[in-house]
């Protein structure tokens, strides 16, 4: 007919005493504050970890465009460039043609993507957490919101 509460305490009917839902909503409040800070933890762990190979896709993004920018330029300044056909002066300008497709290629293989990483995984995380009214920056720390009042 009784059965004991959290804590061992009981009340009418069974029920736990009011001692006891206090403690259990405590203990509550502090698990998921402790999984909050380990969502955190790993979080921007996991961007940080994603840093260092992002930059080094800016950096090859950058010097491609860089060889492709200065190899179109000296294609178009090119005066045999009008006179001979398109394939021809391509031929006639192999740094050119080399870094368009590697440009072309970069693009194929998803460079455009691993260049904004940390911003999408950021993006989608602030989509989640959204319900939850929580945030997050782009280094991934989070932001708790205040809750909105219903009147």
């Amino acid at each position: 007919m009784f059965s004991p509460g959290t804590d061992g305490q009981q009340g009418v009917l069974g029920q736990p005493t009011v001692t006891a839902r206090a403690m259990n909503s405590l203990e509550q409040a502090e698990g998921s504050q402790h999984d909050l800070k380990a969502f955190e933890r790993r979080l921007t762990e996991y961007v940080s970890c994603l840093q260092p190979a992002t930059g080094r896709w800016r950096m090859i993004l950058i010097v491609v465009s860089v060889c492709t920018a200065t190899g179109a330029w000296n294609w178009l300044i090119d005066p045999d460039t009008q006179k001979v056909s398109f394939f021809s002066s391509l031929w006639n300008h192999p740094f050119f043609t080399i870094s368009c497709i590697t440009l072309i290629a970069l693009f194929f293989a998803g460079i455009h993507k691993r260049v904004v990483a940390p911003s999408i995984i950021a993006a989608r995380c602030r989509t989640v957490l959204a319900e939850y009214n929580m945030s997050c920056d782009d280094t991934g720390k989070l932001i708790l919101k205040p809750r909105p009042h219903i009147q």
